[in-house]
């Protein structure tokens, strides 16, 4: 997931090494008839962007998902949240 973000952020010239790209990812599992599953996936990023970039940036985090092979297998029965906190270089 985080690598389709990259290649996302890539094409709109955004640099994403080193480390100005990071995830955090939590994982909620519940019992469902009688077995835990993992029910839903919360994904929050931070990225550091050159001045001007953000709104380049938020906007590679709300279409990247659909672009994306594991996000859009594990859909189909584990829900997954998005969240992008952005920060422009001063």
């Amino acid at each position: 997931m985080t690598g389709t973000l990259a290649g996302a952020l890539a094409a709109r010239k955004i640099p994403t090494q080193p480390d100005r790209l990071s995830a955090e990812v939590e994982g909620f599992i519940e019992n469902v008839e009688g077995k835990p599953l993992v029910t839903r996936i919360k994904v929050r990023y931070t990225v550091r962007v050159p001045k001007g970039k953000r709104p380049d940036a938020l906007r590679a985090i709300e279409v990247h998902e659909k672009g994306c092979p594991a996000s859009q297998s594990v859909q189909r029965g584990i829900a997954v949240e998005w969240e992008g906190d952005v920060r422009e270089d001063d």
